[in-house]
């Protein structure tokens, strides 16, 4: 059996009618209208149904559970800030709603509260993300991660475990910075099969120009915050990356993992999906 890089097995075959989170989420909603015009559902059980579908007010949080209808997927949860008794609240409405859930900035003592309220969150220490799939779905082959340094797994790991929520598989090369640039030519070719790439550096932020030189796809890059007192904190990257000399760069903020992998599996959605007939 393959495993990809979470350690999941990899299904290769893509169903383009059901791959969609707003797809599914349109569907029980169209077989809950025709249950109740047929009379096999009740108006008072429909109206249990959908109570919760616009929102859900918990006092200290409103949950949105209509996200799905309009986004790649459900509400994310940032669980910096938050005590670890709001985030098993908010987790458990989340995926007792959608079947799939999504933590991010999530320590260890957060992550014991939520798996009380959901047994069967899982939880990336070196990511610090905790994430919940109940419903078996293809994936989608095209994103590639790559990180300058190992100290970059962190976030590379969290665009990883983003992108594949969303349906697509996401391989991820460590460790082929510019210091040693030979390291990334022998991953060029699964570079120039992808139909998006996430680069990932902190330092001076050269990786994603590199790459994008190379490569006719879109790269999005990400800044972290490694490096020494210049690099204030991932500043020095990020203002590297906006001034990449390479053309289809884009870049999200320092660290932001999810963005970048949220951003990825929509793009490799777009690539995967069968012409619009006008």
């Amino acid at each position: 059996m393959t495993l990809d890089v979470l350690g999941h097995p990899r299904t290769r075959c893509y169903n383009p009618s059901t791959n969609s989170e707003a797809d599914r989420v349109n569907e029980k909603l169209k077989l809950l209208l025709e249950q109740v015009a047929v009379g096999s559902v009740g108006v008072d059980q429909a109206l249990a149904e959908l109570r919760h579908l616009p929102y859900e007010d918990l006092d200290f949080a409103k949950i949105d559970h209509h996200r799905s209808l309009r986004d790649a997927l459900p509400e994310v949860v940032l669980g910096l800030g938050k005590t670890p008794s709001q985030i098993a609240a908010i987790g458990e409405k989340l995926v007792a709603q959608t079947g799939r859930l999504l933590v991010t900035r999530l320590d260890r003592q957060g992550f014991r509260a939520l798996q009380a309220a959901v047994p069967d969150a899982e939880y990336d220490e070196q990511a610090c993300v905790a994430f919940v799939d109940r419903e078996p779905r293809t994936l989608l082959p095209g994103i590639a991660i790559v990180c300058a340094g190992t100290a970059d797994l962190p976030v590379a790991r969290e665009a990883a475990i983003t992108a594949r929520l969303m349906g697509s598989e996401a391989s991820l090369t460590s460790d082929v910075g510019v210091a040693g640039i030979h390291r990334l030519f022998d991953h060029l070719d699964g570079l120039l099969q992808a139909n998006v790439i996430v680069a990932i550096a902190g330092m001076e932020g050269a990786l994603p120009s590199v790459i994008a030189g190379l490569v006719s796809v879109p790269v999005i890059a990400v800044p972290t915050s490694i490096g020494y007192g210049a690099s204030f904190n991932g500043l020095a990257p990020l203002l590297a990356m906006l001034n990449a000399c390479a053309a289809g760069v884009s870049v999200v903020n320092i660290d932001n993992g999810f963005g970048a992998g949220y951003l990825a599996g929509v793009i490799n959605n777009l690539t995967h999906k069968p012409p619009r007939a006008d």
